[in-house]
């Protein structure tokens, strides 16, 4: 069974650009690493027109995916491998802000359905507009 992935784009506030945040399996992954107050990668950054490092090929590529409140430069990104085995996107060897002692497990994602969720993330470009 396969972990199943969803990219949301939250608009821009008072503090932070377009923020990109990760539900896996309907629980957003930043949150729970980082707690409330944290915040995902600027979706900028993520779903680039000339392509998003979320890109699965062969090759391992360390990826942030958020940080606390207090910044990354103080306590840490949360971070994780993305991999492509054949069908199957990986994510693991986690890094996580505030040295915690227990770190997500590795997620197994359908790589056609991890491809075209992230092709309509990337597609999706409304939060353009308020950059």
């Amino acid at each position: 069974m396969f972990d199943q992935l969803e990219i949301r784009v939250l608009p821009p506030g008072r503090r932070f650009a377009a923020q990109v945040r990760f539900w896996v399996n309907g629980e957003d992954v930043v949150e729970c690493a980082v707690g409330e107050g944290g915040r995902g990668p600027y979706a900028v950054e993520v779903l680039s027109a000339d392509g998003s490092p979320l890109r699965a090929t062969g090759e391992p590529r360390r990826v942030e995916l958020g940080e606390p409140e207090c910044t990354g430069g103080c306590c840490g990104f949360l971070s994780v491998v993305v991999q492509r085995f054949g069908g199957v996107v990986q994510w693991s060897d986690w890094e996580i802000p505030h040295m915690e002692t227990t770190r997500p497990l590795e997620l197994h994602f359908d790589a056609d359905e991890y491809d075209a969720e992230l092709a309509r993330a990337e597609a999706d470009r409304w939060w353009q507009i308020h950059t």
